[in-house]
C-alpha cells in the first residue's frame, strides 16, 4: 500500500465524518442560537437551559437523519472492503 493510497483513504474518511456529523452539529448550532437569543431577551441566565434543548435537538437529528447517516457509512465501508485487494496489491 503506497502513501498516496493511505492519504486518499484518510481524506475520504474525513469527508465522510464531516458529512455524517453535519446535520447534528447544524441543528445543535441553530437551537443554541435560538436559546441564546431567548436568554438575552428575557434576562434568564439559567445555565441548564442552554444544554437541555441542544441535547434534545441532537437526539431528534439522530432520529431523523440516522438512516441516511447509516447508509453513507455502510457505503463507505463497503467501498473499502470491495477495493481492499486493489489497496494491498
Amino acid at each position: 500500500m503506497s502513501g498516496d493510497v493511505v492519504i486518499q483513504l484518510a481524506q475520504h474518511a474525513l469527508v465522510i465524518v464531516m458529512l455524517v456529523s453535519a446535520p447534528m452539529l447544524g441543528l445543535g448550532l441553530i437551537v443554541g442560537l435560538m436559546v441564546s437569543v431567548f436568554q438575552a431577551t428575557t434576562s434568564i441566565q439559567e445555565q441548564t437551559l442552554a444544554f437541555i434543548p441542544k441535547i434534545i435537538a441532537v437526539f431528534v437529528a439522530i432520529l431523523i437523519f440516522g438512516p441516511w447517516m447509516l447508509r453513507i457509512m455502510v457505503g463507505y465501508v463497503t467501498e473499502i472492503f470491495r477495493n481492499l485487494p486493489l489497496y494491498i496489491g
